[in-house]
């Protein structure tokens, strides 16, 4: 097969952008609402994964699977970590507003 009859694996590009946007919206915009992004991702990712598995030889751009998977495995993580901070920051202050004496 030529280069130009490889098809792009279907759902391999939608796996990248949502790995990225994962990443993007949990440390710019949105904090844990970046994790359902993350598991949009990773459900394009596996579905790709699945489509190229079947047939190998017809598709090219393996790489934005993988690349995919590890930005939403990321961004995954960012927004677990910004969530823990988040409960502990609110739960000094209620724990502060709790103990004080006005």
């Amino acid at each position: 097969m030529n280069n130009s009859e490889y098809q792009q694996i279907p759902g391999s590009s939608n796996a990248l952008t949502f790995g990225i946007l994962s990443i993007v919206l949990t440390l710019f915009c949105c904090g844990p609402f970046g994790a359902i992004f993350s598991f949009i991702g990773l459900s394009n990712a596996k579905t790709a994964k699945s489509h190229y598995e079947a047939n190998p030889g017809n598709y090219r751009g393996y790489e934005n699977i993988s690349t995919g998977r590890i930005l939403s495995y990321v961004g995954l993580a960012l927004a677990l970590i910004y969530l823990i901070f988040s409960f502990l920051y609110f739960g000094l202050i209620i724990a502060f507003f709790a103990t004080a004496d006005f």
